[in-house]
């Protein structure tokens, strides 16, 4: 009787579960190379669709076939490379002077107990006003011209680059001051071989962040108040109601944003491989 039971139930015992093959089947969506492709293809098919069945008016969304032949007349006329070359001018020269002056200030801040309770309250005041509030007052004290853009972005770089810094020194073992005072280094050398190698990786968090928040910020002050580049491109659209240099705008911002992130990344990677060995 055991026999025969033990082989009803061999015969019988259920398969094993589908659902582990559907997640296996998942998890080789996502293991792929290319499933990152996913979002932005479905993005565009539901953009087409959208237009083909017109959700929207024809002249608010314009499909992407136009926006792309767009694109190409721009480009072939120079017009599209004369906005993105004065865009991305403004975002290197502000960020340069940004990060720069934010790492020095942090570093000076983190290491100063003194100069921190002196400008710490005014320095936290003013990294919480917003970037954009300011650009009626910059635009007062420096006009439309090219040092008001470049202000713009250092003052959006400045801050979240000084703060990613200073915390990056205040949250150090006390440890390392110790094997400094241990071995007797100067300030400079304390700053040149223990502080600053420690700090890279939090800093260049904060670097990369400042440059995607940068990006955002020239484009939008573009928007409001420029001669040239990518936002007032799109401004000058939306003036003429010409919806399809407007989108041609738009996708640039994101194309060119998520480029700088990524390309950020990877150096990141680059300068942090000793972690890996």
């Amino acid at each position: 009787m055991s026999a025969l039971s033990s082989s009803y139930t061999e015969t019988v015992a259920p398969a094993s579960p589908r659902p582990a093959r559907s997640a296996s089947l998942v998890q080789r969506w996502l293991d792929a190379g290319w499933s990152a492709w996913t979002s932005p293809v479905l993005l565009l098919a539901i953009w087409s669709l959208a237009t083909l069945l017109e959700w929207v008016p024809a002249q608010i969304l314009i499909p992407p076939w136009e926006v792309a032949r767009t694109a190409v007349e721009l480009a072939e006329s120079g017009e599209l490379t004369d906005h993105l070359g004065a865009s991305l001018y403004r975002l290197f020269a502000g960020f340069g002077l940004g990060s720069a002056g934010g790492i020095a200030f942090g570093i000076l801040l983190g290491l100063s107990p003194g100069l921190r309770s002196y400008v710490d309250p005014l320095f936290n005041v003013l990294r919480q006003l917003p970037t954009v509030a300011l650009i009626p007052l910059f635009i007062l004290i420096f006009g439309i011209g090219e040092t008001f853009k470049v202000f713009i972005v250092i003052k959006a770089t400045f801050f979240i680059v000084a703060l990613a810094a200073h915390d990056a020194i205040r949250s150090l073992s006390a440890r390392f001051f110790e094997v400094a005072a241990i071995y007797r280094l100067t300030r400079w050398q304390t700053v040149r071989r223990i502080v600053l190698p420690a700090i890279i990786p939090a800093t260049l968090t904060g670097v990369r962040i400042a440059l995607g928040r940068s990006w955002m910020v020239l484009v939008g002050a573009e928007l409001l108040a420029a001669d040239s580049g990518l936002g007032q491109m799109m401004e000058m659209g939306r003036q003429m109601f010409r919806m399809d240099i407007v989108m041609v705008g738009v996708v640039l911002t994101g194309v060119i944003g998520f480029t700088l992130d990524r390309g950020f990344r990877w150096l990141e990677i680059y300068l942090m491989r000793w972690k890996q060995r």
